[in-house]
C-alpha cells in the first residue's frame, strides 16, 4: 500500500473512532436503537455490551447491560453490589403478559437451581409488574441500585421496585449465570 492510500486508511480509521466516542452515541442491534449511557439513582452507566435475544428463530429484544465501568466476568457483575442496569429493547412484537412471566419464572428457576425459597415473595411481586402485552418498540429497563433495590421500568415508567441484592442476583443471572436464558446474548452483553 502507497504512503497517500496508507494515510488516508489511518484518518479514515481515526474519524471513525472519533465519531463514536461523540456523546449521545448510540448502538443499533436489530433495527432497535440502544443509548450509550444510562443512569440507575444518580449513577451514570455506560453500555458494557449488547446484543439479541432470540428464541429458535425470532429475534424478541435486543438486550444491554451498563455498569458503572466496563467488566466481563460475570461473576462480579451478578454479585456486585453497585448501581447497574439491563434493557430490553422489544422486537418482535406481541409477548404477551402470560408469556413474560411464563420465561422470568423460567430464567429464575434456571438462575437460582430451582432453589427459590426465600426470594418466592419477591419473584411474585416482580411478576406482577407485568401485566401488559410487550410490543414492538417497547423498552424494559431493569436498573438495581443499592440503597433501594430493583427498579422496573416500561417506557420510561416505573411500574415497581423490588429490595435485596440476593433478589438482584438471581435476577441478572438469568443474563449471566452460570445458566442464562441466552448463551448468545450473555456473551454479547459481556462485550466478547
Amino acid at each position: 500500500m502507497d504512503r497517500k492510500r496508507l494515510t488516508a486508511a489511518l484518518a479514515a480509521s481515526v474519524m471513525a473512532l472519533w465519531i463514536l466516542a461523540l456523546p449521545g452515541w448510540a448502538l443499533e442491534i436489530g433495527g432497535a436503537t440502544l443509548p450509550e449511557t444510562l443512569d440507575a439513582g444518580g449513577t451514570p452507566l455506560i453500555l458494557n455490551g449488547a446484543g439479541l435475544r432470540k428464541k429458535f428463530f425470532i429475534k424478541v429484544y435486543a438486550g444491554a447491560l451498563y455498569l458503572p465501568e466496563k467488566e466481563s466476568d460475570p461473576r462480579k457483575i451478578v454479585s456486585g453490589d453497585r448501581p447497574m442496569a439491563i434493557r430490553m429493547h422489544f422486537i418482535y412484537d406481541g409477548v404477551s403478559a402470560e408469556k413474560l412471566v411464563e420465561t422470568w419464572n423460567e430464567g429464575f428457576q434456571a438462575a437460582t437451581n430451582g432453589n427459590l425459597g426465600p426470594l418466592s415473595d419477591r419473584i411474585d411481586a416482580f411478576n406482577g409488574f407485568f401485566t401488559k402485552e410487550a410490543g414492538e418498540g417497547d423498552v424494559y429497563d431493569i436498573r438495581y441500585v443499592p440503597s433501594e433495590g430493583v427498579r422496573v421500568v416500561v417506557n420510561g415508567r416505573t411500574v415497581g421496585i423490588v429490595k435485596g441484592l440476593d433478589f438482584k442476583e438471581a435476577l441478572f443471572a438469568i443474563w449471566l449465570g452460570d445458566a442464562p436464558a441466552d448463551k448468545g446474548l450473555k456473551k454479547d452483553m459481556l462485550g466478547r
